[in-house]
């Protein structure tokens, strides 16, 4: 059964408006996934997802409508404040078709993680060019328990938090040299000097374990690193 929802957040970052909306806008590609905005004058995208408010950079609310009341919202509120810091006031509204519960909680706890990625790409790579790299795991990972294996292949330990440092020998890629960013759950964030490595343990929510990672180097072969990624994944539950 169909059941509106409304996930709200409101989080303090550091960087500018001006910083926070680009992001927001056409900078998803390095804490979110690529992607666009629709255009400014409310005119629909191919997508159907409009601008309701365009007022750059202190408000942006985009909506999808599809059918039988189905909508999907998206609303940033953003305000300077002192010290060179921005809040944002995030709420994600829409329609839940099936399953609410599970839906709920697995978009609940995913925007935490994305909106700590927002907040990290904004203090150490706001505006770089990025690589967007996506591992999606296989049906193998999809079982109780998998972030555990998730953990341990990374070298994470029941004592590990944020701030530890990592290395990780991932085959076909220069060692992996970073700090833990986020450890929450199913969700794990490490950044090095020039990525942020997402992992998505998501298991519970019926789906396999995941990488997605945002790359600022010059260089980066986004087919290698996808492709060894994959591999690695692979590796880990096999």
């Amino acid at each position: 059964m169909s059941k509106n929802f409304e996930i709200e957040r409101e989080v303090v970052l550091s960087a500018t408006p001006e910083q926070v909306f680009a992001a927001v806008t056409d900078g998803l590609g390095g804490w979110l996934f690529p992607g666009s905005p629709p255009p400014a004058d409310g005119t629909p995208d191919e997508s159907g997802t409009r601008a309701l408010v365009w007022d750059a950079p202190n408000h942006l609310h985009t909506r999808t409508d599809g059918e039988d009341g189905w909508f999907n919202a998206l609303e940033h509120v953003i305000e300077a404040r002192d010290g060179g810091t921005t809040v944002v006031r995030y709420v994600h509204s829409g329609v839940f078709a099936d399953d609410w519960d599970t839906q709920f909680d697995a978009a609940g706890k995913h925007t935490d993680f994305y909106l700590h990625s927002l907040g990290q790409y904004l203090e150490h790579f706001a505006g770089r060019p990025v690589t967007y790299v996506a591992a999606p795991g296989t049906e193998a990972s999809q079982f109780p328990g998998a972030v555990d294996k998730l953990h341990a292949a990374l070298g994470l330990t029941s004592g590990s938090e944020p701030g530890d440092k990592i290395t990780l020998d991932v085959p076909g890629l220069a060692p992996v040299e970073g700090e833990v960013d986020y450890l929450e759950g199913q969700f794990v964030g490490i950044r090095t000097a020039d990525s942020l490595l997402r992992f998505y343990a998501r298991e519970p929510w019926g789906m396999p374990v995941a990488a997605a990672h945002h790359v600022f180097a010059e260089d980066a072969d986004a087919e290698a690193i996808t492709k060894a990624w994959n591999a690695w994944l692979d590796g880990v539950y096999a």
